[in-house]
């Protein structure tokens, strides 16, 4: 399958079309108004390298960089894609191409239109990760010997600096990644941006949109400070617009090639969007986050007053919010500069302008970057400074996006940061307030303190609160939050990285390489965690998912995989897998690594626990004797007979109530025109919750709930209430959760002293 329209993609395939093209093909079948295109999948991409006969040019060459060395760095990029833009690309792959391009102009009713080429690398848009412009786009390309020359130069671009840094730094390997590339209908814009479905430095539930004119380039590449607004999204509330100088913008020439522009004088400081189109646009965006289930990252365009949405990704990151006790602006000084605050914290340091990427070496450790806007080949350079500021960008630009992933305070849009700040002065700047202040304060505490938040003494809860962990690189943040554990560590992302399926493994005679991957990955987790708890699921892997992976043809096609054949179903049919997870998980006890627990996932009767246990048994590896076995309680039938499964034994459970929600109620939280009838709290759902907690706690059965549930306060108390071992949320939300369940804690003590009182 080497080309692709939308309407035959969904988010499940990303290991076909990468992130960008499997969510236009997602959009596409969810109705939402999307300009038309095909991908030409990673499998074109894999044919063109194995029939070129360079991959392992390409990866020795990657083999002998040190990605520290940016000159050399720069240079093995260089070679790698000039190796890639001058090899041939077979005919009958060009001839596709060709056909699926045609067949475009001719919907378009348009000869040689004009195109959109797009990189979609098939580890892009993963939840945790962000790889934002890493790859190249290439705008206004214009019939097919154009359209092959600008997909060679997307697949070479897998290989810019700035993106083997990247992989290298977190751990994806090379080899595993590969590139779609998404050839989509221009949208001629007059006005585009970005829209956020909620804050993503807060979390709040606001429509946070950034508009101007022309295309959305200009917005996402930091050009331009755009205009914000935001909107509430319970009554479409327009909470604040800030109307921004918008010097330049991104149009089309007379040869119909994208230019940067002055904006006319006349519309610099007007309002790109009206409230009506704010309005429109929010919707939209509750429309795009209920089909997916969580909040998300688009960008839009209008083009002669359609609205069009040109991409939709997760939010990658959603910072945590500390509450201030007063407005400190006055205790630290004198403001230099003003912007937006894009990514919250505070940061001293001396100031380094940069105003090109030559000057990146002076950037030492904890020192304030100035710049005019960041780019993707200055992440390296980001990592090592404490601070980030810049002349031009909102919220959604660059180097907000990077800063928040990475944990940096960040003010944007100041407009003249680069000529207003001195090299070398000391300053403070505060990323929630976007404001920078004179002077170095001694040490962060300080800086915090005067800001007004003082430090306060670690919360201490007897209900232990845990993360939700999918990807190793993850663990370290996870860990840093004080989190008492791993409640979740799920297992398909692992596979899904790896891109072999792991069926495949047994078939090619090497289990070990299966046992060592999972082994090596999870090892990652519970190192960070030592001696922490971390439950390890097993593999839950619905048919559409596993499909793409290699060996994966042979998946069955099923009408409902949710329903399908996946979880502890599929694993007893399988069992070669199943050992192979239970042998990593004991050779990472042997190393000494004995806080990893094993849990099996929907399972629908006791007799699966058994035969997975005399599974676990085979190997020598002992259920509740060397090492805690468990289960998720995701199906009615499982917490309706929790007191069957606790005679057979298990040390604890987790609730994984988004699955146990959807089977309750038969309701399909992703699909729009049923979402609103889903809810955790509905009688039935909130009955076995308690029925499964309260059994638990009665046989001393550790009990733990992983699902969207554990996140919401008023839940949350009632859990506690219940009885409940320990809560996993993600790791934004751990904060928050553990404030709420010393609350509700507090709350049990003080109304059984009221009672004793009486």
């Amino acid at each position: 399958m080497y080309v692709v329209k939308f309407e035959d993609l969904n988010k499940s395939d990303i290991g076909i079309a990468g992130g960008k093209g499997a969510n236009l093909g997602e959009l596409t079948q969810a109705g939402i108004p999307v300009p038309p295109g095909f991908v030409v999948t990673a499998q074109a991409y894999e044919y063109f390298m194995d029939e070129a006969g360079i991959n392992d040019s390409v990866m020795s060459i990657l083999d002998e960089i040190d990605i520290n060395d940016t000159k050399a760095l720069q240079a093995a990029s260089e070679e790698i894609k000039k190796i890639i833009v001058e090899s041939p690309i077979p005919e009958d792959l060009v001839l596709f191409i060709r056909e699926y391009y045609n067949e475009l102009c001719q919907r378009v009713g348009e000869d040689d239109t004009d195109v959109a080429i797009r990189s979609s690398a098939t580890a892009e848009d993963l939840p945790e990760a962000s790889f934002a412009g890493q790859q190249d786009t290439f705008l206004h390309v214009s019939g097919d010997d154009e359209v092959i020359e600008y997909i060679r130069k997307c697949w070479a671009s897998l290989f810019e600096a700035r993106a083997i840094f990247y992989r290298e730094e977190n751990n994806f390997e090379h080899s595993k990644v590969y590139i779609a590339v998404v050839v989509q209908k221009m949208a001629n814009a007059d006005k585009a941006g970005v829209m956020f479905t909620v804050n993503p430095s807060t979390g709040e539930e606001i429509a946070l949109i950034e508009g101007s004119w022309g295309l959305g380039e200009a917005v996402v590449s930091g050009d331009v400070t755009p205009d914000n607004y935001q909107v509430d999204k319970k009554n479409n509330e327009i909470i604040n617009v800030t109307i921004s100088d918008k010097k330049v913008m991104y149009t089309n020439d007379e040869n119909g090639t994208s230019v940067k522009v002055d904006v006319p004088e006349n519309q610099r400081k007007e309002r790109v969007l009206s409230d009506d189109e704010l309005i429109e646009l929010t919707e939209m965006g509750k429309t795009v986050q209920a089909h997916y289930g969580e909040p998300m990252d688009t960008e839009w365009a209008f083009e002669k007053d359609m609205l069009f949405l040109l991409q939709a990704r997760p939010i990658t990151t959603l910072g945590d919010v500390e509450e201030e006790t007063q407005d400190a602006s006055s205790d630290l000084g004198d403001v230099l500069v003003r912007g937006l605050g894009a990514s919250p914290g505070m940061a001293s340091g001396k100031v380094k302008i940069v105003l090109d990427i030559d000057e990146l070496d002076k950037i030492k450790d904890g020192d304030i970057m100035v710049t005019t806007m960041t780019t993707p080949d200055m992440v390296p350079a980001m990592r090592r400074a404490s601070g980030i500021v810049t002349d031009e960008g909102g919220v959604t630009c660059h180097a907000s996006i990077i800063s928040r992933e990475l944990g940096i305070p960040c003010v944007v849009g100041t407009g003249d940061a680069t000529t207003t700040l001195e090299e070398n002065s000391g300053v403070t700047l505060d990323g929630k307030k976007g404001l920078v202040f004179e002077g170095i304060s001694e040490t962060k505490e300080e800086a915090v303190a005067v800001a007004g938040t003082v430090e306060a003494a670690p919360i201490i809860t007897v209900t232990e609160v845990k993360a939700n962990v999918s990807m190793p690189e993850a663990a370290e943040k996870a860990a840093a939050t004080g989190a008492d554990g791993v409640g979740l560590l799920r297992t398909e992302h692992l596979m899904l990285t790896s891109g072999i399926h792991p069926g495949k493994f047994i078939a090619d005679g090497k289990e070990d390489e299966l046992i060592d991957t999972i082994a090596d990955n999870v090892q990652i987790v519970a190192d960070a965690f030592y001696p922490r708890p971390v439950w390890y699921r097993t593999l839950d892997a619905p048919t559409d998912e596993f499909i793409t992976l290699e060996g994966g043809e042979n998946e069955p096609r099923e009408h409902n995989p949710m329903l399908g054949w996946r979880g502890i179903r599929r694993e007893l049919d399988q069992p070669e897998i199943l050992k192979c997870e239970f042998k990593a998980i004991k050779k990472l006890h042997e190393k000494g690594y004995t806080n990893i627990g094993i849990m099996i996932p929907l399972s629908q009767s006791p007799e699966e626990l058994k035969q997975a246990k005399a599974l676990c048994s085979e190997i020598g590896f002992e259920p509740h004797k060397d090492v805690d076995f468990g289960m998720m309680v995701e199906i009615p039938a499982a917490a309706i007979m929790i007191d069957e499964y606790i005679k057979v034994g298990i040390d604890f459970v987790s609730l994984g109530t988004n699955d146990l929600t959807q089977y309750t109620l038969a309701v399909d939280r992703n699909n729009e025109f049923v979402a609103k009838h889903y809810s955790e709290e509905h009688p039935a759902v909130m009955k076995l919750i308690e029925r499964t907690i309260r059994k638990c706690a009665e046989a001393g059965v550790k009990c733990s709930i992983c699902g969207q549930a554990g996140s919401v306060p008023h839940i949350v108390e009632k859990l506690v209430e219940f009885g409940i071992s320990s809560v996993s949320s993600n790791t934004d939300a751990i904060a928050d959760v553990r404030k709420t369940v010393a609350r509700a804690e507090q709350k049990i003590i003080l109304d059984a002293a009221r009672k004793r009182l009486e």
